[in-house]
């Protein structure tokens, strides 16, 4: 592929950052139509509760209120569906919770809608709230994983006598047991994988919009992709034509996968609109966030790994318990099915057999959070690996190559989830990690950390995920008469910098500046199709299809220079926005092009095409370095490497800084972000008083590289990266936590998060224990 100015592989600046940080953004929250009306969500205090609405009058009376939606209001709307239902081995199907638009009768968790408040203001919908009368009969409530599989757990639902979603075996069991058999050594670890809030930057927010005279809606929202949101308004809650619901996003404050969802928020502002005539307006606070907005990760695995005397990897157990929350979000049963998928990881162990279970509890729903299921299975197995390497007394990064997959390899096979790896070279990015971070100088460093009275540790994982697969894109790529370009494509830019990266797969055909390109997203009346961004799949479907449609649209412009200038296609080629005649400086403008009598509308529009045959498998090495001061518990991460295999880096600098924020997530998740619910159901932790994100004094400077294997699955190379950074860090982080307590304390396990408490109090137990 030949090197262009703007084209792919430079490290070019994002071009929509000046726009944003000048004001010039234009959010959900910033839309009001003219009249628009504002609406409060009433939301349950009860984890677990029957309820009557008793009186609605005196809120009604209230001056401003317009309308007052109960679930007796909804009874000719669907639900919200679960996408992703799954069944158990045999084939049936236990209860899936579907989620009301308003719950019906029975509160599921705190933060379960019971009305929806429509008012002239928010304030006066916020007062109208209140002034409901409803009358709650509180019902047993269970909170956790292990409490809903214990055996007199109360149920959160009639419709079956246990909590259990769905329960499948994956892998043959009875060749796995044989080889547990036969094994000199058997390592067991129980990990808790913890639940994660979001808390993206802009909170979710949709304004609903009527047309009486053509009965259609409108729906602007923050989202992660307009046509499955049109396609689930349309098919399975409003019950109408596609045709009739026109949806738009503008620009998006972070999505993370938790704004790729169908709400009940957006249904109901639709409503409200069609039946007050007026558009209806709905931003969450924080406070909604917490417990409105689905969740994250909430899984507990038992691990058994069996292994020979020299350490050889001969089978793995792994039992997977995921907690989907009340109700069975729009891909959360799936999401628990991609973790037990990737249970293989980076290693040859030839026989794998996983249990995967899921249970509803009384908590906000559970579904797709930055890498969803995959950084789960890769922290169990990292934390997994590493265990087993203390117990067996071997180096961690000795263990790890004596089982890698070889690149000769490939393709591979693995045991379990159907997976089929095309390429990789584990052992290349954990060498180069382990040098660039000064591994083997660790014990100097050591030293002088506990001349300070600190304790040290360094840790490392090594992952692969699985990205990209499945449903392809679309793309358009039209020349303008100013003989600019407009890229029409269906995923939706959530901050990553598609404006500019889709750009640079344009110019690498037209060469053009990037200023001369734009991206049109989010808006379901001017893009045909789309399937939305999420799995970090923008880069490697759409960014390849827009890489095709601007191929196309280069040879059709061609076409029409070769008459213009009288020359045959194949002497011309395509520099600086004109096309010329190789070789000498006859030429034509872009703009010129445009205005000739055969510039017909097929003639100025490329079209592209992909769908993937299969995933791509991003893979690498993080390594951590901490610090643990004993008297307090706090970690320190002082320094941090990752190697990375992306197959090709469209961007250097977008790549790195997405890979910068997936890690900073990642630490979040090891040391900080902590979601506590009591007996009773009540989030704990449901302010930014309470839970504590990553802040910039948190992080250490990163440094990032790359050794890229291309992928095979698309013919760019490329494997996605925008949730890599969340999965190879988290193992990383309490790999280096452990080795640290390990090397002072022989403590070898501890669950997520490590807050300051948590290591005080396994330091002051581990020194009681010596002590005796």
């Amino acid at each position: 592929m030949s090197v262009k100015k703007f084209g792919i592989g430079q490290s070019i600046r994002r071009v929509e950052d000046v726009r944003l940080l000048t004001g010039g953004g234009h959010y959900t929250a910033d839309y009001t139509p003219e009249k628009s009306l504002h609406a409060f969500v009433l939301r349950s205090p009860y984890a677990h509760a029957s309820f009557k609405i008793k009186d609605l009058e005196a809120a009604r009376a209230i001056k401003g209120v317009k309308l007052i939606l109960t679930a007796e209001d909804l009874a000719d709307l669907g639900d919200v569906p679960c996408l992703a239902p799954l069944e158990n081995d045999d084939g049936s199907k236990n209860h899936v919770a579907n989620i009301p638009l308003l719950a019906k009768g029975t509160a599921k968790f705190v933060g379960d809608a019971i009305a929806f408040v429509v008012a002239e203001t928010t304030n006066a919908a916020k007062d109208a709230a209140e002034a409901i009368e409803v009358e709650y009969k509180s019902l047993p409530a269970v909170v956790d994983i292990r409490s809903a599989l214990s055996k007199n757990a109360p149920a959160v639902w009639a419709e079956q006598k246990d909590n259990l979603a769905f329960e499948q075996n994956l892998g043959d069991v009875k060749k796995v047991d044989a080889a547990f058999a036969k094994a000199d050594r058997v390592i067991k670890l129980e990990i808790d994988n913890s639940r994660l809030i979001t808390n993206y930057m802009e909170t979710r927010g949709a304004v609903g919009e009527y047309d009486a005279a053509t009965k259609s809606f409108k729906l602007t929202v923050s989202s992660q992709g307009v046509h499955g949101l049109r396609d689930i308004l349309a098919e399975k809650i409003l019950k109408v034509k596609a045709d009739r619901v026109h949806v738009v996003t503008g620009d998006v404050g972070g999505g993370f996968g938790t704004k790729t969802f169908m709400y009940r928020e957006y249904p109901l502002v639709m409503e409200a609109a069609r039946r007050l005539k007026r558009p209806v307006k709905w931003i969450a606070d924080r406070g909604d966030h917490f417990i409105g907005d689905a969740h994250g990760r909430d899984n507990i695995t038992s691990m058994e790994l069996a292994v020979d005397k020299s350490g050889k990897f001969l089978a793995l157990k792994a039992d997977v318990v995921g907690n989907l929350g009340a109700y069975a979000s729009q891909f959360g049963p799936y999401i628990h099915y991609l973790c037990a998928s990737m249970m293989t990881g980076v290693y040859k162990t030839p026989l794998i057999a996983v249990k995967l279970r899921a249970v509803y509890t009384n908590t906000v729903p559970v579904d797709a959070y930055r890498g969803a299921g995959r950084p789960e299975a890769a922290y169990n197995l990292e934390r997994l690996v590493d265990y087993a390497a203390r117990e067996l007394g071997m180096k961690p990064e000795a263990l790890r190559r004596k089982n890698f997959i070889a690149p000769s390899a490939m393709p591979y096979k693995t045991p379990v989830g159907d997976r089929v790896y095309d390429t990789g070279d584990f052992a290349q990015h954990l060498t180069q990690a382990l040098s660039v971070s000064q591994w083997d100088g660790f014990k100097a460093r050591l030293k002088e950390s506990k001349k300070n009275g600190k304790l040290r540790g360094i840790g490392l994982a090594t992952y692969i995920e699985c990205t990209a697969w499945g449903d392809g894109e679309d793309v358009v790529v039209d020349l303008e008469k100013d003989g600019s370009v407009t890229i029409y494509s269906g995923t939706q830019s959530n901050g990553q910098g598609h404006a500019t990266a889709y750009a640079q797969f344009a110019s690498q055909h037209l060469d053009l500046p990037l200023d001369k390109i734009k991206v049109v997203q989010g808006d379901t009346a001017r893009v045909a199709t789309g399937h939305g961004t999420g799995g970090s799949r923008s880069i490697p479907v759409g960014g390849v299809s827009t890489f095709v449609a601007a191929k196309d649209l280069s040879e059709k412009l061609k076409k029409l220079a070769s008459d213009k200038l009288e020359t045959k296609v194949a002497d011309l080629e395509i520099a600086d926005g004109t096309v010329r005649v190789a070789g000498t400086d006859r030429k034509i403008t872009f703009a010129d092009l445009a205005k000739l009598p055969g510039a017909t509308p097929d003639m100025t529009r490329g079209k592209g095409e992909f769908t993937p045959p299969d995933a791509t498998y991003p893979n690498g090495t993080h390594v951590a370095e901490v610090e643990v001061d004993p008297l307090t518990g706090t970690v320190s991460i002082v320094n941090y490497t990752i190697c990375d295999d992306f197959g090709i880096a469209v961007n250097p600098m977008l790549l790195a800084g997405q890979v910068h924020g997936g890690v900073a997530q990642g630490i979040g998740q090891a040391l900080l972000e902590h979601t506590v619910f009591d007996k009773d159901g009540q989030l704990i932790s449901a302010s930014l008083m309470d839970y504590t994100l990553p802040r910039a004094d948190d992080l250490p400077n990163f440094h990032f590289e790359t050794k890229n294997v291309p992928s095979t699955t698309n013919p760019l190379g490329i494997k996605g990266a925008g949730e890599a950074g969340a999965i190879g860090s988290t193992p990383a982080v309490m790999n280096a936590v452990i080795d640290a307590l390990d090397r002072a304390y022989r403590i070898r396990h501890l669950q997520m998060p490590a807050t300051p408490i948590r290591i005080f109090e396994a330091i002051q137990s581990a020194s009681r224990l010596a002590a005796e």
